[in-house]
């Protein structure tokens, strides 16, 4: 699909910006092969690797990067996140704020729309996650990626996730825009 993707306009970062997301969503060992395919391809094609960096954080300021990023796309209920749940997990919540959004949110290469709009197909590809593709609908619709984009991602999906997939994307839409009504 790289190689498509190149054609078709995709830049190189904006590939790596993808993968990279990914890892966050899917897994350090599941995006592992991918991105050794995603780098084979690129210098097949001539682009010379290491890509300029994108990173924007430093390990001193990704916790408050990655909040004030929650914040942008998700509301203001999103500031004392990472501090929240009960004492025994509340380092989960802590590590979606510096590594999720600190380290990979706050990159160049990719804006919160397209970021949004990648995660949201994650989160449909794999199936079971249906409290945060509702969640990441929602925020997608609130950054301006409004419900019929959503509707026409999940149709492109479809023929990579499948019907069950793409009908249990369609429901969280639809569960997040009724959400957003009320």
């Amino acid at each position: 699909m790289v190689p498509a993707a190149l054609n078709f306009g995709v830049t190189p970062i904006e590939v790596k910006e993808v993968t990279y997301q990914a890892v966050a969503y899917l897994g350090v060992g599941r995006v592992f092969p991918f991105l050794k395919a995603a780098n084979e391809v690129l210098e097949a094609q001539g682009v010379k690797l290491p890509l300029e960096g994108q990173a924007t954080t430093t390990m001193d300021n990704r916790r408050e990067q990655g909040t004030q990023t929650q914040v942008d796309i998700f509301g203001e209920g999103m500031r004392d996140f990472w501090q929240s749940g009960p004492e025994e997990s509340r380092h989960i919540n802590l590590w979606l704020a510096d590594n999720c959004f600190g380290d990979y949110y706050t990159r160049t290469g990719l804006d919160y729309k397209q970021r949004e709009m990648v995660t949201f197909c994650f989160l449909a590809a794999q199936g079971g996650c249906e409290p945060q593709l509702t969640s990441h609908a929602a925020a997608n619709m609130r950054i301006g990626n409004d419900k019929t984009f959503l509707i026409r991602v999940v149709s492109n999906c479809l023929p990579f996730i499948g019907y069950p997939r793409s009908l249990n994307a369609l429901r969280c839409v639809n569960a997040a825009a009724e959400q957003a009504k009320n």
